[in-house]
């Protein structure tokens, strides 16, 4: 028997057009590149995207080809977005944090044919176009009396190109397992990886970041994506939010702690999400200024662990819900949120932080497990600590232009996180794969220590990796960034780690540097630590 429900394929150009028919009025208001902020609404949204589709569609774009943008979060970007995909092309999203050589190298992977691009990064890009020989022409997200002078090749303001649609223009009609979008991987080890989303698998996502155990998004919110769409599908805020009717509050390219909070309190946000250093600035600068977060209600810490002290700040001092999320640019990225079941919902004091810090339980349609280096299963008692693996429509099963199998024989991906699951389907991260320490044949978590540094008042930012020993095989040494102005010995900051985790698991030598070196998505960059270290002696050794 076939089902007699109605055949309505998920695409991603339905979500624009609910949002411009459902919250016409909703408020998208963007701090621009230009430097003045600028308003409009989905139904302005909605209709610039019909002009951007119908213009791509004028310049030969067609059903498959990609189309870069290495741009900000701003009104533009998002409209471009929709603009793209309605045409059946793919918004293929450049990190522009990453190396020169990286960009070439997933640009010409990609065959991007049009790039669009903010102000801010044409100077990268005239350096690199000799490189990118697929590009066919530049859209600069600007007006004419900003459009700088420019050799890049068939260049034009955006709005010039634009202004040339009227918007007339109905959407492509193509199957819901399309290619929607293209993340790369941040590339640590190796050339970076292309992930490939369908509208499908974009718009499922979306629904899941809605749930209530997850951003719990509603009409009534206003939201900030601190978080860049060039990072991993931008959390799926961009699709989200839309879905939901909340209002958007797009940042531009000022992420420090004061422009933070300067649009967190102009615009009464309710909701906010970015990575742990864009949240570590935001609460110095509270802190220096005496400021507050009188509006802010959610505040999503995924892309690396989020300490401890953060979480403890957000919570008991500004009175903000701290939602810990997981996930990977392979997952689309959501994975795992932090809220709390009712098994845990009367916690309070330290033991709520203790549940707050796990990066949390997977929300519908994202299956775990955990397993050893033989492929046994583990068991969720929150100690036994393994690979772990996920599955799900949500979830990569290949990576573009790659036959490699990445996929296991019950189709679980492997992360590359060492995790365990507690009884009540909770995931704590204990480290990467990569970077666990191993001394003396046990494990030590690097994450765990990293957090407890940064609970130090004193301190701003802590790296642990592992260093060559000649008994243990590997010891922990302990790199600090200190706050400005701000001095410590080591053994203060030892005494202040002994009693809160293992005696055996204390640094064996603390060293103080002015910077700590991050991936293009803000991870603390292991694998630069390590080759500066690697001849480091210990003096336990």
């Amino acid at each position: 028997m076939l089902v007699l429900m109605q055949d309505w394929p998920l695409l991603c150009h339905r979500v624009i057009d609910h949002a411009a028919t459902h919250h016409a009025n909703r408020m998208v208001v963007s701090r621009s590149v230009e430097g003045p902020t600028h308003t409009t609404n989905y139904a302005g949204i909605r209709a610039r995207a019909l002009k951007v589709a119908q213009r791509l569609d004028r310049d030969g774009i067609r059903l498959g080809d990609r189309v870069a943008t290495l741009a900000w979060n701003t009104w533009r970007h998002l409209e471009a977005w929709y603009g793209i995909m309605g045409v059946g092309a793919i918004y293929h999203t450049v990190n522009p944090r990453l190396f020169a050589d990286q960009i070439v190298w997933i640009i010409n992977h990609a065959e991007d044919r049009i790039v669009l691009t903010d102000l801010t990064f044409v100077p990268l890009l005239e350096k690199l176009a000799d490189k990118l020989p697929t590009v066919e022409r530049y859209i600069v997200l600007t007006d004419a009396a900003h459009m700088p002078p420019t050799a890049l090749r068939n260049a034009v303001a955006y709005e010039t190109w634009i202004a040339e649609a009227d918007g007339d223009f109905a959407w492509k009609s193509f199957d819901e397992n399309t290619a929607a979008g293209m993340c790369y991987t941040s590339g640590t080890t190796g050339n970076p990886k292309g992930v490939v989303y369908s509208h499908r698998s974009n718009i499922l996502l979306a629904l899941t970041a809605n749930e209530p155990d997850a951003f719990g998004l509603s009409s009534r919110d206003i939201v900030m994506p601190v978080v860049p769409l060039f990072h991993a599908n931008g959390w799926s805020i961009a699709f989200s939010a839309p879905i939901a009717g909340a209002s958007l509050v797009m940042p531009g390219m000022k992420l420090d702690g004061a422009s933070i909070h300067e649009m967190l309190t102009a615009y009464r946000v309710s909701c906010t999400a970015a990575v742990p250093t864009i949240w570590l600035m935001l609460l110095q600068h509270l802190e220096a200024t005496g400021g507050a977060l009188p509006y802010l209600k959610r505040v999503v810490i995924g892309g690396s662990a989020c300490p401890r002290a953060m979480a403890q700040k957000f919570e008991n001092i500004y009175g903000v819900q701290v939602i810990h999320a997981w996930g990977m640019t392979e997952m689309s990225p959501l994975g795992s949120l932090c809220t709390l079941k009712p098994e845990y919902a009367s916690l309070t004091g330290d033991a709520k932080l203790d549940v707050l810090v796990k990066q949390g339980h997977p929300p519908f349609m994202i299956e775990m497990k955990i397993e050893d280096d033989a492929g046994r299963r583990l068991p969720w008692d929150g100690k036994s600590s393994g690979r772990l693996m996920v599955r799900g429509p949500t979830v990569a099963r290949a990576y573009y232009k790659d036959d490699s199998d990445i996929l296991d024989a019950e189709g679980f991906f492997d992360t590359g996180d060492v995790a365990t699951m507690d009884p009540y389907g909770y995931m704590q991260i204990t480290d990467r794969s990569k970077d666990v320490i191993k001394s003396g044949g046990e494990w030590i978590s690097s994450i765990e220590l990293e957090n407890l540094a940064v609970g130090h008042p004193k301190v701003a930012e802590a790296a642990v990796i592992g260093v060559r020993h000649p008994k243990w095989d590997e010891r922990p040494l302990l790199v600090l960034v200190m706050k400005k102005g701000e001095s410590i010995g080591k053994n203060d900051i030892l005494d202040y780690m002994r009693g809160k985790v293992a005696n055996w698991w204390i640094p064996d030598d603390v060293v103080f540097v002015d910077e700590i070196p991050h991936t293009a998505t803000g991870k603390i960059q292991k694998t630069t630590l390590r080759e500066r270290f690697k001849d480091y002696r210990l003096p336990t050794a």
